[in-house]
């Protein structure tokens, strides 16, 4: 099995790009590095993520789809997606489609934990504890 690995470094995200059984390209590798840079907008703690070309149908003569899985790991959780597509370009469209609208979810849960609401509740939770004390009972 062939196998070419190329990272990328930027200031918030490291990217690890796998080309499965064949060579992409520095274009392609620019695109999807683009494209996957723009994520930070729409959540801001990104630690990195693996992305991983592959080639359906490669075991014959025609291939048939072309694969691009991208794995994303921030705090807490891992986010996974899977797209098919004719080219790469176009499959990596419909992952980052997918990708923005669970990195905005996973956002939102994470903000309504620290949401003003929440906060009070806990804290009106901890006086009532702290009034209801064994000795005093």
């Amino acid at each position: 099995m062939f196998l070419f690995q190329f990272t990328f470094k930027s200031d918030t995200m490291r990217l690890q790009i796998n080309a499965v059984r064949f060579t992409a390209d520095q274009s392609l590798l620019d695109f999807i590095q683009a494209k996957l840079n723009k994520l930070d907008t729409f959540h801001d703690r990104i630690i990195g993520g693996e992305v991983f070309l592959k080639l359906d149908g490669a075991d014959s003569n025609k291939v048939k789809e072309k694969v691009v899985e991208v794995r994303l790991t921030i705090p807490g959780k891992e986010l996974f997606v899977k797209e098919h597509d004719k080219s790469f370009e176009s499959a990596t469209d419909k992952v980052l489609e997918v990708l923005k609208d669970k990195l905005v979810r996973c956002k939102q849960k994470r903000n309504d934990i620290f949401s003003p609401a929440i906060t009070e509740a806990k804290s009106r939770m901890s006086d009532e504890e702290e009034v209801l004390e064994p000795d005093e009972l």
